[in-house]
């Protein structure tokens, strides 16, 4: 990737409105298709889908943990079953038949969760999931997929429909800028490198994504020249890229809309300790937050580029000592 390279950020459409509109693109092609939800097809917006196609649709009710179940069994008979309610719902009710119904027996169901994070804004800490991506990346068997943008998503949609195994797909709520453009490749398991760097390396997945390019600029002005990395598969994890990254830029920041102690920087973390420990910083949730709009939760809990920006010049110090 070229040193000059600009990002403009302008707003797309939220990851869960990508996550409706590649399902009925997916729906079209492979009758093997079907969607479970939990009374909440408007938010999650695999409405899209109930409407094209009502005899693949399954309605579950407020059941979380009866519509993995329901998943499970559909995968059994053959199916390719994308089961979708907000991440607190599913993860959290639906964790025991997750493990048992799905990770253990190995089931090629896909799981998505929306509503993802504190940037769902006014309802609350109880429908806030940020612990979803520690749930999921704690079964075996499991992939675990973040993406930034509208583009991520759909890409990452029907690579999780072409592999015959389960997953957790993570959605957001709001609007999110536009990272990449159509053409762009993704793969399973393979971080994707925006902005070259050579003095810190930025990691994030998610929202946290545009804000670390965000903050690469404000650290250009500066004089530190910041790598930006989207992980948006946090397992498996990109060793390879992690390992090149160390090697080359020697820190890093990991930023994330999740809990810090169990997160991709968690997870990282071990890869780094393992293969180059390097200083690093965190950028994250150590609690819950509360009701507000979601640019001033992201505001108030640290989740902005500003603060990426101030942790990637408190690991450089940590760096040059």
């Amino acid at each position: 990737m070229p040193a000059n390279v600009k990002f403009e950020l302008k707003m797309g459409a939220a990851t869960r409105e990508a996550f409706g509109r590649a399902l009925v693109e997916l729906g079209r092609e492979d009758e093997r298709i079907v969607v479970c939800d939990a009374d909440l097809t408007k938010s999650t917006m695999t409405t899209y889908f109930s409407k094209e196609f009502p005899n693949r649709f399954f309605e579950c009710g407020i059941a979380e943990a009866n519509m993995v179940a329901i998943g499970a069994g559909l995968s059994m008979a053959g199916k390719i079953p994308f089961v979708s309610s907000f991440s607190c719902f599913l993860l959290n009710k639906g964790f025991e038949q997750i493990r048992t119904t799905i990770a253990y027996p190995q089931m090629n169901v896909k799981l998505v969760g929306t509503h993802s994070g504190i940037s769902i804004g006014e309802d609350g800490p109880s429908q806030m999931s940020i612990e979803d991506i520690a749930l999921a990346c704690a079964l075996p068997g499991l992939k675990v997929y973040s993406p930034a943008d509208e583009v991520a998503m759909k890409a990452i949609v029907r690579i999780a429909a072409s592999e015959n195994e389960a997953c957790f797909i993570r959605a957001g709520r709001p609007k999110a800028p536009i990272i990449y453009t159509p053409d762009q490749k993704f793969e399973s398991g393979k971080a994707i490198h925006l902005v070259p760097g050579n003095d810190v390396t930025l990691i994030a997945h998610g929202l946290l994504v545009a804000e670390s390019i965000k903050a690469a600029e404000l650290l250009e002005s500066e004089g530190i020249s910041a790598r930006v990395l989207d992980f948006h598969t946090i397992k498996p994890l990109d060793e390879e890229t992690l390992r090149k990254a160390a090697a080359e830029t020697g820190a890093a920041v990991v930023s994330e809309e999740h809990l810090i102690d169990s997160g991709l920087g968690a997870r990282i973390s071990q890869v780094m300790a393992r293969i180059n420990p390097i200083p690093m910083e965190f950028v994250g949730l150590n609690r819950y937050a509360e009701s507000g709009t979601p640019d001033g939760l992201m505001e108030k809990y640290g989740l902005v580029a500003s603060r990426v920006a101030d942790a990637a010049r408190r690991v450089l110090a940590r760096k040059r000592a």
